[in-house]
């Protein structure tokens, strides 16, 4: 398969790793979503968009999504090097599959993140992974345990980048203090009906570390698009103002926001159209005072 590459690569961090500037990402895709026809489907239109860069954890798609996707991967003819893996580990959800888990929780432990990278590396048929992220915070694990076995694991050569996801400002710097090596990236949840990053200091932050902001939910879930409430209203509103002097779709819009402050987003839609839409905002050049009147027009 040949694959088109139609996004120039960058810099997740200033020691990170190449990415392509838009990420797809499985953390929406339920159980009936994870065959290998439609995880191969999603897999070629990302990569026949430039789009080489593709994001898991553990728990998604019930537990199943690594080990569809680590067949695609191995069965397609993609050299693995061509590919930028993230995968992560932390976060624990009840599943049929996992009577243990009784209640949705965080488990940081050393113990945890060893079997974890272990079992990520067999269901992905891979000797490494790119980035490796710890999901969410866990109050209860010792830290400096955690971030120890981090710096070994990436020492090995098992993981190659070590990321964070909805980390705070003083969770990140404490997670950082003990782990003596950079975090290459910090997902949060960013997008035009929620702006909180810009407020509890995480942009800021994020960018104070040479790293780019990476949008989860960039679209917010659809609501932009589907939602009948006031405020999702008036920002599709001035979208579709915008989106008609650029002659694209108002998503397009809402992604070329994100891409003005540098933010990488990470796509977890299956609609095709969407995906599309996304890749097209980097063709679109919003003005200084059309960023703002969007940011306004979120707040109002």
């Amino acid at each position: 398969m040949e694959i088109f590459y139609s996004m120039e690569k960058i810099y997740l961090s200033d020691v990170g790793p190449k990415v392509s500037p838009a990420i797809y990402g499985f953390y929406r895709w339920k159980d009936e979503d994870i065959t290998v026809a439609k995880i191969e489907k999603i897999f070629n239109l990302c990569l026949d968009l430039g789009i080489n860069t593709f994001d898991h954890a553990d728990i998604y798609g019930g537990y199943q999504c690594e080990e569809v996707f680590g067949k695609v991967l191995s069965a397609s003819s993609v050299k693995r090097e061509d590919v930028v893996l993230f995968t992560k580990c932390g976060l624990l959800l009840p599943h049929p599959s996992r009577p243990d888990v009784r209640i949705k929780y965080n488990n940081g432990t050393k113990e945890h993140v060893i079997n974890s990278i272990d079992n990520s590396l067999l269901k992905l048929k891979t000797d490494y992974i790119d980035i490796f992220l710890l999901n969410g915070f866990d109050p209860l694990c010792h830290l400096e345990e955690t971030a120890y076995v981090l710096r070994k694991m990436k020492e090995s050569g098992k993981i190659r980048n070590i990321g964070i996801v909805n980390f705070s400002v003083f969770q990140h710097q404490l997670l950082s203090a003990y782990l003596e090596i950079p975090i290459v990236t910090n997902h949060i949840e960013l997008n035009l009906l929620n702006t909180s990053a810009f407020d509890n200091g995480q942009i800021d932050y994020i960018k104070q570390r040479y790293m780019r902001p990476l949008a989860t939910s960039p679209l917010a879930q659809g609501f932009i698009a589907e939602s009948s409430d006031k405020r999702p209203l008036r920002v599709r509103g001035k979208l579709e103002e915008l989106a008609n002097k650029y002659n694209t779709h108002f998503e397009s819009v809402a992604i070329a926001w994100l891409l003005k402050i540098g933010a990488l987003p990470l796509i977890g839609s299956t609609n095709e159209s969407r995906i599309r839409h996304i890749a097209d905002a980097f063709d679109v050049k919003l003005e200084h005072q059309e960023w703002y009147e969007l940011y306004q027009a979120s707040k109002e």
